[in-house]
């Protein structure tokens, strides 16, 4: 590109406006736009349980560029559901929700979308396991749930199933929950207080830190 004609003044503060604008040009600062900055969207979905409905759904989020970072996903009796956490651009998700829309009405599930962000990190609470056992009876996730509440304990995950027992047959319920104990707690307290909770509703089960 030719320099424009003039005197040596002229000249030189041409060259100077031209080294700036190409550093402005490259900053990290001015490259990206906030279209091109990761956002996020919940998706939960459920619909009549068939074969590769995991695969068909999965390939609509990955081809419009969208990442799966957390998800779960469970047949329930004949129903298939998931839920999800999907990362991408503002492109991305804008063309996500379109086609999904799509998908949910040629597959005859029902979708729920929503923007959101993830979880900061909580140096407040120490994550803690939950593992119980018993016959299979009502209100269990619910006195769990209760016992957790009363205590300000944050339920993260929860995971149940009902299984005959190996050699009875007898009928079992297992949970699993995911829990988020204050640190303010006194830890020892919180184990008696559980283990006697426990006790009154004939659970098995088990209060531990998680392992990283």
């Amino acid at each position: 590109m030719s320099l424009p004609r003039g005197n040596e003044e002229d000249r030189r503060c041409y060259e100077s406006r031209s080294k700036r604008c190409n550093r402005v040009a490259v900053t990290p600062a001015n490259r990206y736009t906030p279209l091109d900055m990761k956002q996020h969207i919940a998706i939960s979905a459920i619909g009549p349980d068939r074969t590769g409905l995991v695969h068909d759904l999965t390939k609509v989020i990955s081809d419009c560029g969208g990442n799966i970072s957390e998800s779960r996903m469970a047949s329930l009796g004949s129903e298939f559901a998931m839920v999800a956490l999907v990362g991408g651009n503002w492109h991305s998700l804008a063309k996500l929700e379109s086609e999904l829309a799509r998908f949910a009405t040629e597959s005859g599930i029902t979708l729920h979308l929503q923007r959101t962000e993830p979880r900061a990190a909580r140096t407040e609470y120490l994550p803690y396991s939950i593992d119980a056992v018993c016959l299979d009876q009502t209100g269990i996730v619910s006195a769990l749930s209760g016992f957790c509440a009363q205590r300000g304990i944050d339920i993260a995950e929860v995971a149940t199933r009902t299984y005959p027992a190996a050699h009875t047959g007898a009928l079992m319920f297992s949970v699993q929950m995911i829990v988020n104990v204050p640190s303010k707690l006194h830890l020892a307290h919180l184990r008696e207080e559980f283990m006697e909770f426990c006790d009154s509703r004939n659970l098995d089960a088990i209060l531990e830190p998680v392992k990283s």
